[in-house]
């Protein structure tokens, strides 16, 4: 409340953009609480604004394209996970082995006809010394429902019946009975190493589509060497590159790509090729992969067994890095040395 002597309160300064009225100004109607006054609202044609186009449909996933590699633990590592970005989609077991005929053309006899049996297999990056295990879990999907056995369940499994403390798999007769338990299969173990009566069996064995389960030494590129079991490894072998004076006339086509390499044609009866003998060098590759890698690679048959057949002591920077392992009586000797594991389906009359 103001004294009497107080000047009377001017009126606040207009807002700038804000006209002032000029002369009289006429109270306005009386209107309900919270009502704006008509007249202060704009034309009814201004108020529907223009209605913006919808967004573009997202691209239709692409058909048939072949799936990005299983990545067990990649939550848990960028490094994976930088990887699996810049590795793109999984490549085929046969778009595999045409780009190494191609990179390493010297390396393959050029006197032979070559035939590939493969089969395909997703990929699985392992974490820590699981490699048997994601071994066995690529060649489940050839074995098992299409769903597959998830890794978690057969690391649990081996667990759970002593076979392994944290993954690791030193023992191929342990592994048959895990895979005849988890995965429903035939498992036949194969000792005496893979040369001998042992490489016809395995090799008619990889023909017929069937995986091969091989623990052996891995060198810097994945490749087998001889390290006297210190740095014990396994892969899977789901095929097999034969070279062959002559290709069987019936059931193989020659590749459009690559003269002078033929597959056998689905769906088709073929001839069974004839192997080469265990002489001939340079003349038998195994299509294998293991789980540090998504690529298939080719290892000369002869290299593979003699990596597998030297798989004697465990290696001296495991048994001081302070973790347990579990190890067969008799050592890595008894448990790996000269052996694989021929997995087939159950019906299989392999």
């Amino acid at each position: 409340m103001s004294s009497p002597c107080s000047p009377p309160l001017e009126p606040p300064a207009p807002s700038p953009g804000i006209p002032v009225p000029q002369g009289p100004i006429t109270p306005p109607l009386s209107l309900p609480p919270n009502l704006p006054s008509l007249a202060l609202l704009p034309p009814a044609s201004s108020l529907q604004a223009p209605i913006p186009p919808p967004p573009p449909l997202p691209p239709p996933p692409a058909v048939g394209g072949p799936a990005p590699p299983h990545v067990f633990g990649l939550e848990k590592s960028q490094l994976l996970k930088e990887a699996l970005e810049k590795a793109g989609p999984v490549p085929r077991s046969r778009d595999d082995v045409k780009r190494l005929l191609k990179l390493q053309k010297d390396r393959f006899r050029s006197d032979l006809q070559w035939i590939l049996f493969c089969a395909d297999l997703p990929s699985l990056i392992q974490e820590g010394p699981q490699c048997g295990l994601v071994a066995l879990w690529m060649a489940g999907t050839l074995l098992a429902p299409p769903s597959g056995i998830p890794l978690e369940r057969l690391v649990q499994m081996a667990v759970d019946r002593g076979y392994t403390a944290q993954g690791e798999m030193f023992s191929v007769a342990n592994m048959g009975k895990l895979a005849q338990e988890a995965l429903g299969c035939q498992a036949e173990l194969l000792c005496g190493g893979l040369g001998g009566p042992n490489r016809d069996r395995v090799l008619r064995h990889l023909v017929s589509g069937h995986p091969l389960l091989i623990p052996y030494d891995e060198d810097f590129n994945h490749e087998p060497c001889q390290r006297k079991g210190y740095k014990a490894h396994w892969a899977v072998s789901t095929g097999v590159l034969l070279g062959t004076q002559a290709v069987p006339g019936l059931g193989y086509s020659e590749d459009p790509e690559l003269p002078g390499l033929f597959h056998p044609v689905p769906s088709t009866a073929r001839q069974p090729p004839s192997l080469p003998e265990e002489g001939s060098p340079g003349a038998v590759y195994l299509l294998s992969k293991q789980g540090k890698s998504w690529h298939y690679q080719l290892w000369d048959y002869d290299q593979v067994r003699d990596s597998n057949l030297q798989l004697t002591d465990f290696s001296p920077s495991r048994a001081a890095d302070g973790r347990a392992y579990v190890v067969p009586a008799g050592g890595v000797r008894a448990g790996l040395c000269g052996q694989a594991l021929l997995l087939s389906p159950k019906d299989s009359s392999c």
